[in-house]
């Protein structure tokens, strides 16, 4: 690759995540490669003539180094997915299921992607319609990475959610809440609420609900190609959150249908990637 443009989303909170992004600046300028930052993030971490609107973050894109933990990959990922634009995770500290470097090896997994040594792990979206005639939320098409969950706001209650698939009614849930997730997501809140743990690269939609107040408690795979709706059927109102970001409260008559999105995440690997290592080290399960 000649010259390479390389956008940054960095967790601010934590000072060798700003570190690192400025190093790694530094390491493309001198290259003669271009650089620049999501706000708000090069405000916080002194990089604001980097700075580039989130609108017009991914245009151009060659790449995009998310520096943090999952949450930041997450958010670098929505950034970029509709435009195809690959994204490689810097962990912070901790083991993640989609971060691949540490820190300190930031730059030569730049070096690597920059010279074509590295690989593109595709996974699975979610095409998320919102139909809320309450007008309690926005209306439109948003894309998950990782779930789409309708639960309840506060203790105390349950919500009260029908369920079609496909265009069919299949069954009606009153549970504190009703998770649809990626294989990705698999290993995030469905996992919290028993739900199955489904390797990354397939291609499914994943439902699970949380703690069922029915005999019903299972959670269901479907194949990529169907389709889930949730409608709230009474009073009690639902909150809306995209992958941990709380859009509204769902009222009665307002939906969410999933489906595969139409563009797959992009996430750049070095080496073969062993999802089951990181499973294994993460429950710490013995090697025998």
């Amino acid at each position: 690759m000649t010259v390479a443009t390389v956008g940054f989303v960095v967790h601010c909170t934590r000072p060798q995540a700003a570190t690192a992004a400025k190093e790694a600046v530094t390491w493309l300028a001198d290259r003669g490669h271009h650089a620049r930052v999501v706000l708000p993030d090069a405000d916080e971490i002194g990089l604001a003539e980097l700075g580039c609107r989130q609108e017009g973050f991914p245009v151009g894109l060659d790449l995009v180094v998310s520096i943090g933990g999952d949450g930041t990959m997450l958010r670098a990922m929505h950034l970029v997915v509709a435009y195809g634009v690959p994204v490689l995770g810097v962990s912070m500290g901790r083991l993640a299921y989609l971060t691949v470097v540490e820190p300190e090896q930031l730059t030569d997994a730049l070096e690597a992607f920059l010279a074509g040594r590295h690989r593109i792990e595709s996974r699975m979206t979610l095409a998320v319609t919102i139909d809320a005639p309450s007008g309690s939320v926005a209306n439109g098409s948003y894309p998950a990475c990782n779930e789409v969950v309708a639960e309840k706001p506060s203790s105390g209650h349950t919500v009260h959610v029908s369920v079609d698939i496909n265009g069919s009614f299949f069954t009606s849930y009153a549970a504190d809440g009703l998770i649809v997730a990626t294989p990705t997501g698999s290993t995030a809140y469905s996992l919290s609420a028993r739900g199955p743990i489904i390797s990354p690269t397939h291609r499914a939609l994943l439902l699970t609900p949380v703690a069922p107040h029915m005999l019903f408690d299972r959670s269901l795979v479907f194949d990529a190609s169907e389709e889930v709706r949730v409608e709230v059927i009474d009073e009690r109102p639902a909150a809306l959150t995209i992958d941990g970001v709380e859009l509204g409260m769902l009222q009665r008559g307002d939906s969410v249908t999933c489906s595969a999105g139409a563009t797959d995440a992009r996430l750049v690997t070095l080496e073969p990637r062993n999802f089951y290592r990181i499973l294994k080290t993460k429950f710490g399960l013995a090697d025998r």
